[in-house]
């Protein structure tokens, strides 16, 4: 079964002035998919805006806001704001098949501080969220890239974490995770870069409790691989 117009609104919603670091493909979206994108995004789902976004307001209440940017199928995401539901967690994920898997979770789980917006992460940090917003920013093994000519397009570049560490709060953090060792060397690179940041460890930082370790990170670390972990918070 081909995508449907939902992932190519998403490309064609306006022209982007950066490299992005993902390709939309047309891969298969299955009907529980399909049926949770159609009935979640309304309720939990909010559209992409060239103008700024009242959290609160979507919330329904005040309270910190972590941002993740690349949900994947989403149980991760779910898990986290599950277990910290004083939290608000905003999702940004563009690919259809894991909006869909991601607001299954959140009807099963029957999650209210969980929303979700399916479009480019930098448009929607640059445009949608005020700076000073976000309590705390996931940015969970994002597409390593790992080809010497593609690596213009990872998400953790210089202008980036600028752009991110504007919206932190005083005291907020950002976390990222790889497991590839050349793009966590880059992230810390990056991030020890920013003068608005600083780092919390002296280091890579041990794993935190609230990420969970999936099954793909636990295969790979049976296997020798390792996983790094960056966190950063905002001076």
């Amino acid at each position: 079964m081909s995508d449907t117009p939902m992932t190519t609104a998403v490309e064609q919603a306006h022209a982007h002035d950066h490299i992005r670091s993902f390709v939309l493909r047309q891969g298969r979206v299955s009907e529980a998919q399909r049926r949770h994108h159609t009935e979640g995004m309304p309720q939990w789902g909010i559209p992409y805006q060239a103008g700024v976004c009242e959290l609160p307001a979507q919330f329904g209440r005040a309270a910190p806001t972590i941002l993740e940017i690349g949900c994947g199928m989403g149980e991760t995401t779910a898990i986290i704001a599950a277990a910290s539901p004083q939290n608000n967690y905003l999702g940004i994920e563009v690919h259809t098949p894991g909006v869909g898997s991601l607001l299954k979770e959140i009807a099963t789980r029957e999650l209210n501080n969980l929303r979700l917006i399916q479009h480019d992460a930098v448009d929607v940090v640059k445009h949608m969220l005020a700076p000073a917003s976000l309590a705390g920013i996931h940015i969970f093994f994002p597409d390593p890239w790992p080809k010497k000519r593609q690596q213009k397009r990872r998400l953790i570049q210089a202008p980036f974490v600028a752009l991110l560490a504007s919206r932190l709060q005083p005291g907020g953090y950002l976390h990222c995770a790889t497991d590839w060792q050349d793009y966590a060397e880059q992230m810390l690179e990056v991030l020890a870069n920013e003068a608005l940041l600083e780092n919390s460890c002296s280091g890579f930082a041990p794993r935190p409790n609230y990420r969970p370790q999936t099954k793909f990170e636990t295969r790979g670390l049976k296997l020798g691989h390792g996983v790094w972990d960056v966190i950063f918070r905002s001076r």
